[in-house]
């Protein structure tokens, strides 16, 4: 029940919208009437020849010969139904192609020349992904060193191919099972499952294949404004003082920061929704203590539960049944922190619900976010770090029962699922923020993510980008690395330079491990604090800028943080540019490390947001306006408690017509009203009109402001930025320098 066959799928749509096109009505009702007999004779399973269809215009629909819906389908990937609107054009043609080789499934796809291929979600290496190999098995892959980091702890099927004239292709490998690409010519896609469908994206541009991954896929929801502000994690501070001292210690020197996080140390013998009697007596208390000086609190539960008699969790979930079994019925246990533990079956709808009841009592402390760590799933002593392919998930409501090597890359999908739709269920007038290590193609409605167990060396830190940008070219806009790294202590400048750039990440998060220098912006002494507090005062002012490119992101699908390359499709040179990026199409970041990087052409002026004499550290990244742009920006705040935009400075570049426009949406940054239409969006356009800039500012929605708000105009030149007086009008004049 409730698994979509071929028959509903293909068969009889392309009957019904006449796709085969029969002039013989009695032989259109004949060849229906038989196959309805042969799919009654087949018992509902149906092998087919290899059919394809076009879904809608731009996106096609592949299902090899030997295609069993129930091994593949109800499809976790992807939201959209895919029924036929009509057959192939003549000139489509990425056409995969099927087989079988030592029981393997195989899926050849061949592209044209001089094709670059981005994408396969969270990988290592460089941004181009050509005649790379990537392995989708989610694993626990500290500093990235397991299977020569061809795999991490996420797996997106799904490639990204830009041709020469700036046209583009997507490919989603809908299938869940364990499974490699090969990104030559042709892409090679080989299951260690049963064979599934191909849908192949073709679009004018990279940006429109990205924003159609969007809407078959799903997109974020708008997160909770705190969540882009900038975060302090180790594993682990405690007990609760260290962590009092390490808030005060923002706040005391001035430096932007809005979370807190909680490792697992805050648990009692690592026991997840428990709280360690003498290191965290009175969660609630501290959490009071953080919301007091403008702090919110994210805090780490696992899926592995200690296997503990009188253990409320363990007892509860023995209980009900929800464990995840061996292929031989009996309970699976394997070893996590808190020693041997049990692993809930995410399949099972009962599981799920259960699973979501927990964090009743956990949300009820104060805290406001959830951190699901270890779910790919880790297993220490476990064949690969993980569970048994042949452990068995009973599944439940549209998901069949199956094998772990069915499962395993979607576990850390369906908990963080279950976990949203928890917190949900406790504080329904709140945004969820949920960051998972473990995810999967679609997952990043669900939960956030961060690039894992990174190691505190030049080489991670220059990765970080492409891997972030990539993971943005996946469908997930809402990540960055642990700035600083995770493994080892980096050196003052080493940190300073990953607080500069990471600054500009959308998920911006310090993180360390147990028994390296304290990491911390002041830990490095006066300069590095200088430089941290100076970055992170870049990004606060860049707030208005960066929600907006949020809203966008959830509307559209496309990424924050985005390659240089699209700021000129058919400019091959930029391709393979991997050290600077961009804030959505306007704002393009370039380290001061990088040498030599390759930009767009066209007018691109420099932007100081606090002064040169603040910026030029050494370590800020250039930041550089598009010209045809408008940036609205806010003053420096220590937390978004303080965010406003009743007064905003709008950076105007003009472009070779003297024009430019821009956009600025602003909602209460928490809950849901936003949905029903309580926001503002506005719009900004700009002309030079006999030697003055003529500013003219549109205002829509129900959180406009009573009083027209004040705004300052920056033009931004290629001889710097002068201001104007402050106004509250809609239409500014600006008297142009010469």
């Amino acid at each position: 029940m409730g698994i979509r066959y071929p028959w509903f799928e293909i068969v009889l749509p392309v009957l019904n919208t006449n796709i085969i096109k029969m002039k013989d009505k009695f032989l259109f009702m004949k060849t229906r009437s038989i196959l309805l007999i042969c799919i009654f004779l087949f018992g509902m399973k149906v092998s087919f020849c290899q059919t394809s269809f076009l879904a809608e215009k731009g996106i096609a629909v592949f299902y090899p010969a030997d295609f069993d819906s129930s091994q593949t389908l109800p499809s976790l990937v992807i939201e959209k139904e895919l029924s036929p609107i009509g057959v192939l054009p003549q000139s489509w043609d990425l056409i995969p192609q099927f087989k079988k080789e030592d029981d393997r499934f195989i899926v050849e796809i061949s592209y044209g020349e001089n094709v670059d291929l981005y994408g396969t979600g969270e990988v290592t290496g460089s941004l181009k992904r050509n005649n790379k190999e990537v392995e989708l098995w989610n694993t626990d892959n500290y500093t990235y060193r397991r299977a020569g980091g061809k795999r991490l702890y996420q797996s997106h099927p799904w490639v990204l191919g830009v041709r020469p004239d700036g046209s583009a292709f997507g490919i989603i490998a809908d299938n869940t099972w364990r499974q490699s690409f090969n990104l030559a010519n042709p892409i090679t896609i080989s299951s260690d499952g049963p064979a599934f469908r191909m849908v192949i994206i073709e679009k004018e541009s990279p940006q429109e294949v990205v924003k159609t991954l969007g809407e078959l896929t799903g997109t974020i929801e708008m997160p909770p404004l705190w969540a882009l502000g900038y975060q302090q994690c180790r594993y682990s501070y405690f007990p609760e003082s260290k962590v009092k001292e390490i808030a005060s210690g923002f706040r005391e020197r001035n430096i932007p920061c809005d979370v807190i996080w909680m490792d697992i140390d805050y648990m009692q013998h690592f026991k997840i929704f428990t709280f360690n009697e003498n290191h965290f007596p009175d969660p609630s208390g501290l959490n009071d203590y953080l919301h007091s000086i403008n702090f919110k609190s994210v805090w780490m539960i696992d899926p592995g539960v200690k296997k503990e008699d009188g253990y409320f969790v363990y007892e509860q979930g023995t209980t009900g049944d929800h464990w995840v079994k061996t292929s031989d019925g009996e309970v699976f246990s394997g070893n996590v922190w808190p020693g041997e533990c049990v692993f809930p079956d995410f399949t099972r709808p009962e599981t799920q619900k259960w699973w979501g009841t927990l964090y009743k009592d956990f949300m009820s402390t104060g805290i406001d976010g959830v951190w699901n760590d270890m779910n790919e799933p880790a297993v220490f002593n476990g064949p690969g770090g993980s569970m048994p392919e042949d452990n068995f998930h009973r599944g439940g409501g549209v998901l069949p029962a199956g094998p772990h090597l069915r499962y395993h890359n979607i576990y850390g999908l369906l908990m963080v699922k279950a976990s949203r739709d928890g917190i949900m269920k406790v504080n329904p007038e709140k945004r969820p923020f949920v960051l998972s290590r473990a995810n999967f193609l679609g997952g990043q409605k669900y939960a956030a993510t961060w690039t894992g167990d990174n190691a505190s060396t030049w080489e991670h830190f220059k990765m970080a980008t492409p891997m972030v940008l990539n993971l943005g070219l996946s469908g997930q806009p809402f990540t960055g690395p642990d700035l600083g790294g995770f493994s080892g202590s980096p050196d003052a400048g080493l940190f300073a330079n990953w607080m500069a750039v990471g600054a500009f990440y959308p998920f911006c998060r310090s993180h360390s491990e147990k028994g390296t220098k304290d990491q911390e912006p002041w830990a490095f002494g006066q300069e590095v604090e200088n430089v941290s507090r100076t970055a992170l005062q870049r990004r606060y002012r860049l707030l208005p800028y960066l929600y907006t490119l949020f809203y966008e992101a959830a509307q559209t699908g496309l990424p924050v943080m985005r390659p240089v390359f699209f700021a000129d499709i058919t400019d091959k040179s930029l391709r393979s540019e991997e050290e600077a990026f961009m804030w959505g199409s306007d704002l393009l970041i370039v380290p001061q490390w990088s040498e030599e990087p390759n930009l767009p052409e066209g007018i691109w002026n420099n932007v100081s947001l606090l002064g040169a004499g603040v910026e030029n550290d050494g370590y800020q990244p250039e930041l550089k306006q598009r010209g045809g742009s408008i940036i609205p920006v806010g003053s420096v705040i220590q937390s978004t408690e303080a965010f406003k935009t009743d007064s905003l400075t709008l950076l105007v570049c003009l472009d070779e017509n003297q024009t430019a426009t821009g956009t600025l949406y602003v909602d209460k940054g928490e809950g849901f009203d936003y949905r029903n239409g309580d926001f503002e969006y506005s719009e900004f356009s700009a002309k030079s009109q006999d030697n003055y800039l003529v500013v003219t500012c549109s205002t829509k929605g129900m959180q406009q402001t009573q009083k027209k708000r004040y705004y300052q105009i920056g033009v931004v030149s290629e001889n710097g930025i002068y201001y104007s007086d402050w106004q509250n009008e809609t239409q500014i004049k600006v008297r142009l320098k010469k």
